[in-house]
């Protein structure tokens, strides 16, 4: 046996430097170590072998196979080699060919929103807070003159996770939040962006959106002041000639309250299918706040009074960028990203 194991030895190392493919290479492996290969064939009969002899046999078999698989993958990744400059030599690159770019991200409208709302009130002294999405029932309704049995606790409008903790349904709490944290002091004019929850679901709500809440308090803040804060918003938004309108309006957390129109930004105001022939579109609510809110958050009504307006980022970029669909912002397609 052993003289068989040094010839077949011997065939398969002449076998292997005939072999000039990977092809070969593959029948090689198979024809000498497969399962039913020759090395396999000539140690079925160690059976026949003496108790000794068995162990010197069963090392040289593995020193054999060892060998043969070593040199098996020095002759793999030589002919690879030979393939790689062989496939190399036939090939031509033409430098003149404009490169290939890399594909590249951009903002989505709602960043793109987000990030000038933020310039602008920065621009106006305001700092930017944020809050829990998760909140407090006090903070979601009660601190905001919310009571007990006000509709807007209906189980059909709010996400509960307990009787007590809701997803918040609009970034107000954090007005609470922030007058507890600075009170008495003033004056506070913060903006809050962030996500908020309700359950809505079609071409114009979505069960989670952006809001953008801001507020001011102060000595002697004023109506005027409002209306002048949200003017110069809309302008720089949407532009140097908009036009703004107050209607009178109810929060529970303002008083007076009013939500805000500008002009159309389809037809300038002319009237339009968009604008139902009025010349203006919604785009916020607002308010002077309420006493009762300044009370519960530390402020004395008769020392400080101050204005709040909210908006949604997404009725914004709808606005903004003539988007018919709601769903748009949310699908991913890369199809409409691109274009921003």
């Amino acid at each position: 046996m052993r003289e068989n194991l040094l010839l077949l030895q011997t065939k398969a190392r002449q076998d292997l430097n005939n072999c000039i493919s990977l092809e070969q290479l593959n029948e090689f492996r198979i024809k000498y170590m497969g399962k039913k290969g020759e090395l396999t064939n000539v140690l079925r009969g160690m059976a026949q072998l003496s108790a000794e002899e068995r162990p010197l046999i069963g090392q040289m078999a593995n020193e054999i196979r060892d060998d043969l698989e070593k040199k098996l993958a020095a002759a793999v990744a030589r002919i690879k080699t030979i393939e790689i400059e062989q496939r190399l030599a036939g090939e031509t690159i033409d430098v003149t060919l404009p490169g290939v770019l890399p594909e590249t991200g951009r903002l989505h409208p709602l960043s793109l929103v987000l990030s000038r709302i933020e310039e602008i009130f920065r621009g106006m002294g305001f700092t930017v807070e944020e809050g829990p999405e998760i909140e407090l029932d006090h903070y979601n309704f009660e601190a905001l003159n919310i009571p007990k049995d006000h509709p807007a606790r209906d189980m059909q409008d709010s996400f509960y996770i307990t009787p007590e903790v809701l997803l918040r349904t609009h970034t107000s709490p954090v007005q609470a939040r922030t007058m507890e944290k600075m009170k008495p002091q003033v004056p506070i004019k913060i903006i809050v962006p962030g996500k908020v929850y309700r359950r809505d679901d079609d071409a114009t709500h979505s069960p989670m959106f952006h809001q953008v809440e801001g507020l001011v308090v102060d000595k002697n803040i004023r109506f005027s002041d409002l209306k002048g804060t949200l003017l110069s918003f809309a302008r720089q938004m949407f532009g140097p000639e908009q036009r703004i309108r107050l209607r009178p309006s109810f929060f529970p957390f303002t008083e007076p309250s009013a939500e805000v129109d500008i002009s159309c930004v389809i037809c300038g105001g002319n009237g339009c299918r968009t604008c139902k022939q009025t010349g203006w579109l919604e785009i916020l609510g607002s308010g002077m706040v309420h006493p009762r809110v300044l009370e519960m958050g530390g402020y004395d009504p008769e020392e400080v009074s101050g204005f709040a307006f909210g908006m949604g980022m997404e009725r914004i970029a709808m606005l903004k960028y003539g988007l018919d669909d709601l769903r748009l912002l949310f699908e991913n397609d890369v199809r409409f990203l691109r274009q921003f």
